[in-house]
């Protein structure tokens, strides 16, 4: 009698794992390029252009947000700092600590990103520079101009 060996199984058969250190690392890269370009053309808008910083004021936030193409400039920058930021202390955290005080640690890296990322989002998205804006001025006339 003679015993049958199975053919051995390829390599694509198995499943594969995802390796969210590899992706990490390339997010890292990838968001700091982008990064810069989002910080710095920020800056160069609301300190450089225009009257520098002394025009930034509620009324230029109201004026700038008014633009989809910055609420969605801003929301970019906050959402990339942000887990660019937090990826960056989970590795920190993951090199340093261990046992429990690993897992709570990378747990309130994780509840306070998130926390960050709506309450950030929500200021972004719902702001209103109309609200209250009856004291008359230069927002008022935004207001009008816009309703």
């Amino acid at each position: 009698m003679t015993a049958t060996i199975p053919a051995p199984r390829s390599s694509a058969s198995r499943p594969r794992k995802v390796n969210w250190e590899k992706w990490g690392w390339m997010y890292m890269r990838i968001s700091g390029v982008l990064l810069l370009v989002l910080v710095f053309g920020h800056l160069f808008v609301n300190l450089v252009a225009g009257d520098g910083v002394h025009a930034i004021d509620f009324a230029f936030v109201a004026g700038k947000w008014a633009d989809p193409f910055w609420v969605v400039w801003d929301t970019l920058m906050l959402w990339l700092a942000l887990i660019h930021g937090a990826n960056g202390m989970r590795t920190l955290t993951n090199d340093y600590a261990r046992g429990r005080l690993r897992k709570v640690l990378l747990g309130a890296i994780l509840v306070s990103t998130i926390v960050l990322i709506l309450l950030g989002s929500l200021v972004i998205f719902t702001f209103d520079p109309c609200i209250g804006a009856a004291q008359g001025g230069e927002l008022a006339k935004f207001c009008v101009a816009k309703g």
